[in-house]
């Protein structure tokens, strides 16, 4: 048996990575990996396999930096891990 929770986030993954690569699939992926808070501070652009984000302040960069490799885990889960290879960000 597949927990609900596991079910549900497998669905959503599939649901995004059906859709063509473009600013607003990255940014709907950036907003369900980051939670309310970060995505409310930062924003996400993907060029190539690099996403460079941008946040609002040094103490936000922080922030991202420290979930850095949470963060790759969950974007590569949400839109293909050959997707999002690198991370770079910038305040």
């Amino acid at each position: 048996m597949v927990p609900l929770q596991n079910f549900a986030t497998g669905v959503l993954a599939e649901v995004i990575r059906r859709q063509p690569p473009s600013q607003s699939r990255t940014s709907f992926a950036w907003n369900v990996a980051v939670g309310p808070a970060l995505a409310r501070t930062t924003t996400a652009t993907l060029s190539g396999t690099v996403l460079t984000v941008r946040a609002r302040d040094q103490r936000w960069a922080k922030e991202v930096d420290r979930a850095r490799d949470t963060i790759l885990t969950r974007l590569q889960h949400l839109l293909g891990r050959e997707s999002v290879v690198r991370m770079e960000i910038v305040s």
